[in-house]
């Protein structure tokens, strides 16, 4: 018998062809096998190339292939070790080699299973420039190095610099590990210095701050729970910054504990042609420090596929802050903002809701303590669909309704009278446009948008209004 080559897990045999024909039977002229009936034994499993990582790993993931029973459960089995060898990161390449065994001791039926694999011998170092990063005018040198596979059992060690030129730079360290061998439970830690600009509300901040946190998956989604220490150095940005924002200026010390539950059964983070997806968020801050607040967010997206490879969308969004001690107020930059291109379109980014006195095209935002955002999306090709299966399958029309607001919670009021404020002045708008997917993390979009229900204050922006980012609704 020949030889079998798996090299994704595709080629399992059963999604295109179930059943095939085997050689003429001089009794059954119509005789066919099935690969899940062919029984098999896996004699060995041998794996070439391995340097520093660990045999309790390996053998942990690859002993389920010497379970396989038939042809069909064995390929199964040996691109399922792939994958896992891959989400690992222990290796930089694995081929599988699938053939019958040889020798004295050699089973009947026996196969033989073969590994080969290629360790990263360096770290990766990438160097780039981010242009716009902290503001419009400023370039930031970005310096990563991302070292997998560590000490021999997945771990990864990651080290970030980045230098703004005008202005302040920043670094991070994170180091992570898978728990037992499994790539979906790992534990880290990250130490990190960040700086970023907030021009829509006129400060700048310096944070300085280490994290721990744990991953692991349940039949609900995946969770995320990370406990942070930040120290928050915030500055007026230029000598027109408001009032209201120059008197939060200073040192603040945040200790705070966060959970993120997500279920996403989307079929792309990008450009989702059916699936949902589901992300609630809690954070309480009071563990330590002069920060304190109780956090809650949720996000919930729908995606119904039509007629003609059109895509409806529906998607919400919303999250609420609530002060743990009446007599402190909670920072600006704790708080909810609202507005953009990629989010509540036709307004400026973070140009709704309360602002700071002053001229409307100095006036600071000031942000909220609660908000909500809604979308309806009709997602079609585009006309007369310029290269079909190729590069025009990057693009979609766009057709889009936003509805959304952001205002301050009154804990004398009742829940319904501040259900009632958040409703009643809500802002909407509407357009038509292009998305284009920048690889498969972010996306830029290209509108024309008409705002139908605004309030004095927001900063409006009607007409073509454009956004590149990872974040949208």
């Amino acid at each position: 018998m020949g030889t079998v080559h798996a090299k994704a897990p595709e080629t399992t045999m059963e999604s295109h062809r179930p059943e095939f024909e085997g050689p003429s039977n001089d009794t059954d002229p119509n005789f066919k096998f099935d690969i899940r009936t062919v029984p098999v034994k896996v004699d060995r499993v041998v794996i070439d190339g391995v340097g520093k990582t660990k045999n309790d790993i390996l053998e942990k993931t690859l002993k389920p292939v010497l379970s396989a029973s038939n042809f069909k459960e064995m390929v199964e089995k040996s691109t399922e070790a792939k994958i896992l060898l891959e989400k690992l990161e222990l290796f930089k390449k694995v081929d599988i080699l699938i053939d019958t065994s040889k020798g004295k001791k050699a089973s009947a039926n026996g196969y033989e299973v073969q590994y080969h694999v290629e360790e990263r011998k360096y770290p990766i170092l990438n160097v780039k420039m981010e242009l716009g990063a902290h503001s419009a005018n400023e370039s930031d040198v970005v310096v990563r190095m991302k070292y997998t596979n560590m000490f021999g059992r997945g771990e990864s060690c990651t080290l970030d610099y980045s230098r703004v030129f005008k202005d302040d730079g920043g670094y991070g360290f994170q180091f992570s590990k898978p728990i037992n061998g499994d790539p979906n439970i790992r534990i880290g830690a990250n130490i990190y210095k960040g700086y970023a600009e907030f021009p829509w509300s006129s400060f700048k901040e310096i944070s300085r701050g280490t994290a721990l946190h744990l991953m692991f998956p349940t039949k609900l989604g995946s969770h995320c729970l990370k406990w942070e220490g930040v120290w928050r150095e915030m500055r007026a940005l230029n000598r027109d910054t408001s009032f209201a924002v120059r008197e939060q200026a200073g040192h603040t010390l945040k200790s705070s504990i966060q959970h993120v539950l997500m279920r996403d059964k989307r079929d792309d983070k990008i450009l989702p042609t059916k699936g949902y997806l589901v992300k609630l968020t809690q954070e309480y801050a009071g563990l330590g420090g002069n920060v304190e607040f109780v956090k809650n967010d949720v996000e919930l997206q729908y995606n119904l596929p039509l007629v003609f490879d059109s895509i409806i969308q529906l998607s919400l969004a919303g999250g609420i802050l609530t002060k743990i001690d009446q007599n402190r107020d909670i920072k600006i930059n704790d708080r909810y903002f609202l507005g953009g291109p990629l989010t509540l379109r036709g307004f400026t980014v973070n140009g709704v809701g309360p602002h700071s006195d002053g001229n409307a095209l100095r006036a600071d935002a000031l942000g909220a303590d609660a908000y909500w955002l809604s979308g309806l999306h009709l997602y079609t090709p585009l006309p007369f669909r310029p290269g079909k299966g190729g590069f025009g399958e990057m693009f979609r029309s766009h057709f889009f309704v936003t509805a959304g607001n952001l205002g301050n919670v009154n804990l004398t009021e009742t829940a319904k009278e501040n259900f009632k404020n958040l409703t009643e002045t809500f802002r909407l708008s509407y357009g038509l446009g292009v998305v284009l997917r920048l690889g498969g993390i972010a996306r830029l979009e290209i509108n024309y948008v008409i705002p139908v229900r605004y309030q004095h204050g927001d900063n409006v922006d009607k007409g073509f209004q454009y956004g590149i980012g990872i974040s949208f609704l």
